[in-house]
């Protein structure tokens, strides 16, 4: 699912910009550390067995192998610190505000699911997804800990989204939403995501996750 047009911009790939220092993006250690009060009724979603993989990110993994020929690693989670916390907002700010929306069919001329990174600036929810999992790898977030999710969203559409495994629980970061709720808190049913210890496996949820929550006056 693409994010409703807004204050999106289109400028792209000019770097990592400093995630701590992005003049635009600057989220103090105060606000930082009030997230994570707000963040107490996360858990961790319950996952079932190997699932089937989605064809978009096999394509995605046929385009760019080395993106995912990569080995099987333990199952580790985030230190939930308030510096992590402000990383994580940054993060999904950057991505929700630097791509364009554009839908799938739109942007590639396909019905097939197209996973790619925003190397022109537009994508649909896959694309934000995959850009902010890239963006935390390279501020040194573990790979185990970033998962590419799937699920159906309030009016039951596809969407995808990423997942990250913390101390404090499962936490979602959406290009629908700046905001970084607790997967119980998005109202959203959970079908699967990657697997912690292998990216190229795919594990069921079968899940509601809780019931849609804003927990801030703003996003």
């Amino acid at each position: 699912m693409q994010r409703s047009p807004g204050v999106l911009t289109s400028s792209f790939l000019i770097g990592l910009v400093s995630l701590v220092g992005a003049s635009s993006l600057q989220i103090g250690p105060a606000a930082a550390q009030s997230s994570l009060f707000k963040l107490t009724a996360a858990s961790s979603a319950a996952v079932g067995g190997s699932t089937s993989v989605p064809y978009g990110w096999l394509d995605f993994c046929h385009r760019r192998p080395k993106e995912c020929k990569v080995p099987a690693l333990p199952a580790t989670s985030v230190r939930l610190t308030a510096q992590n916390m402000g990383i994580l907002k940054r993060v999904n700010q950057k991505a929700n505000r630097s791509i364009k929306p554009v839908s799938n069919y739109d942007h590639w001329g396909t019905m097939m699911d197209h996973w790619d990174y925003p190397t022109d600036g537009k994508g649909d929810c896959k694309i934000y997804a995959l850009y902010k999992r890239k963006l935390l790898l390279e501020a040194g977030f573990p790979r185990q800990a970033l998962l590419m999710t799937v699920v159906r969203d309030l009016h039951n559409e596809g969407h995808t989204i990423l997942t990250v495994k913390t101390d404090k629980g499962d936490l979602v970061l959406d290009n629908l939403v700046d905001e970084i709720r607790p997967w119980n808190a998005t109202g959203y049913y959970f079908l699967k995501r990657q697997s912690q210890q292998n990216p190229n496996t795919w594990v069921s949820i079968n899940q509601r996750g809780g019931t849609a929550k804003r927990l801030s006056p703003s996003s």
